[in-house]
């Protein structure tokens, strides 16, 4: 039968076997290639009980004790392979393996119906990370007709769901943002050139994909949030006895901004404006998201080093304009992001060109956002055109996208949102394997986001270097804990992603150490031929 190749997806979760033999981007039952589209599932039995284990592909269970085709009769374990056959020749061709190994299917049930024509009903589930997969149907369409082509099935019945929405490191964050997947900001550090226009647009977009979705304008001085939506509510509500801000909401987003608090804007002092912005953003009853939209005030000021140190941004989008001052203050917002460990992943030229009489003007140059690109790999660009729809559907309160869902503006918005979701499944599944440790060789595997390069590390090694102020005495450096203080047979009991920077290790002691990538790549490695060696025997 001829081997279907599913598209790339950002969003179906992979739960593998505790097989001992890793790779980077390898799951550890198969060889795989890093996909930007799929996202590695773990055994999350809890959210104060994440673990970064490996959990094993459990045979999922049918009703029915046998199905019977015609005169004969097909075991439950036998008909249960064949569909788990079937389904496994549908592969995500960018992570190089197939649904059944990544553990997308769930809840197998071979039901045999009454009658004089047995048609027995084959009932499953594909669950995906995010709804907001731009090529579900396609995953669905493939599922059934797999299925459907075993000469003993008759019916197929394919559900899709999607996990809840949770971070990586939901038990490190304020109560507010603990069941929120992904944080996207939007920024530019140069005022005018469109950002709030993208970030709203954007948001939309991707709450058109069947995505949860929330915007917070982080702008006290200048909210652009009220004038570009136009909720029935807009005054933002405290729920008394949680002393927490209940969102307003527009066309199924929910929506936080200064400018709905009855204050319209801020006229007040950084220190105090990065305290507004905490509390709004971190005491707001934002429930399951999928995605939440930062707008991004101009600058790398306080406010801006406040928003990324309270909240971990999954990935930043960068919004430019042609000229080449956009230019110079748009690297400086890609540099502090790069310092902050966040990744960008897009760029959008805002106000490109316009086209008349049959030709295509450029009237503010070109090459802005070619620059950024190039300069910082940043691997996406998309370019938006003048158009006077776009701009009086920011003044207007209702945005271009929900206005015109099918107009050419909206198809680049659609692209850009394809872009987010896929990107930002990659990252978390890049931190999310970062930093493992395998049991069966004893060793910590490091593979630090963005890096070629694997290695292995002795759990030892990596606590006798901790740096905090238990270890080293933060005033004359003395180290303070001693070689022979770490048992060299010492394990982790868990390791947990720390934004995108770090990981915190817990050891058998109860002591937490931050352990940053950096800082791992220079600690001493297990010799290759040692570890190869280990893994033969």
């Amino acid at each position: 039968m001829q081997v279907l190749h599913a598209a790339s997806s950002p969003h179906l979760s992979i739960q593998t076997s505790k097989a001992p033999q890793l790779t980077w981007g390898l799951l550890p039952s198969v060889s795989v290639n890093s996909s930007p589209f799929s996202t590695l599932h773990f055994s999350l039995h809890s959210q104060k009980d994440q673990r970064l284990l490996w959990t094993p592909h459990k045979r999922v269970t049918s009703r029915a004790a046998s199905v019977e085709v015609g005169d004969s009769s097909i075991s439950t374990g036998t008909a249960e392979d064949d569909v788990l056959k079937a389904l496994s020749q549908i592969i995500d061709p960018d992570f190089g393996t197939d649904i059944v190994t990544c553990g997308f299917v769930k809840d197998l049930q071979i039901d045999k119906a009454l009658g004089e024509v047995l048609k027995p009903l084959v009932s499953f589930r594909l669950e995906l990370t995010t709804p907001a997969c731009p090529i579900k149907d396609m995953f669905e369409q493939k599922a059934n007709e797999v299925v459907a082509m075993l000469p003993w099935v008759k019916n197929v019945k394919v559900t899709m769901s999607a996990q809840a929405a949770r971070p990586i490191y939901a038990d490190q964050l304020p109560a507010g943002l603990q069941t929120i997947s992904n944080i996207v900001a939007v920024s530019s550090c140069k005022g005018g050139v469109g950002k709030s226009t993208v970030a709203v647009n954007l948001a939309y977009t991707l709450a058109d994909m069947g995505a949860r979705v929330g915007i917070f304008d982080a702008d006290v001085y200048g909210p652009s949030l009220p004038t570009m939506v136009s909720p029935e509510n807009r005054l933002l509500v405290m729920n008394p006895e949680k002393k927490t801000i209940i969102p307003t909401e527009y066309s199924g987003v929910k929506l936080i901004s200064f400018g709905f608090a009855g204050q319209g804007r801020a006229i007040m002092r950084g220190p105090m404006v990065s305290g507004v912005i905490n509390q709004l953003l971190t005491t707001t009853e934002w429930g399951e998201l999928d995605y939440l939209i930062i707008d991004m005030p101009p600058g790398t000021g306080d406010i801006q080093l406040t928003l990324c140190q309270i909240v971990p941004l999954t990935a930043a989008v960068i919004v430019t304009t042609p000229q080449k001052l956009s230019f110079i203050d748009v690297a400086k917002g890609v540099r502090m992001f790069s310092k902050l460990k966040v990744p960008c992943v897009a760029v959008v030229e805002n106000m490109c060109h316009f086209d008349a009489d049959g030709k295509r003007y450029y009237p503010f140059g070109r090459g802005s956002g070619s620059q950024v690109v190039q300069q910082f790999g940043i691997p996406h660009l998309f370019d938006l055109p003048i158009r006077p729809t776009l701009s009086a559907s920011g003044d207007s309160g209702m945005p271009e996208v929900v206005a015109d869902p099918q107009g050419e503006v909206s198809k680049i918005f659609q692209n850009l949102g394809v872009c987010v979701v896929q990107q930002c499944a990659k990252i978390r599944q890049q931190v999310s394997t970062a930093v493992t440790y395998d049991k069966s060789i004893k060793a910590i595997k490091v593979k630090v986001p963005d890096s070629k390069e694997e290695f292995f590390l002795h759990p030892a090694t990596v606590r006798r270097n901790d740096r905090s102020a238990q270890s080293v005495d933060e005033w004359t450096g003395e180290q303070k804990l001693q070689y022979t203080d770490v048992p060299e047979d010492i394990e982790p009991e868990e390791i947990r992603p720390m934004g995108n920077y770090a990981v915190s290790i817990t050891w058998p002691d109860g002591f937490n150490q931050i352990a940053p990538y950096d800082q791992l790549q220079t600690i001493e490695r297990l010799v290759d031929d040692v570890f190869e060696s280990s893994v033969q025997a």
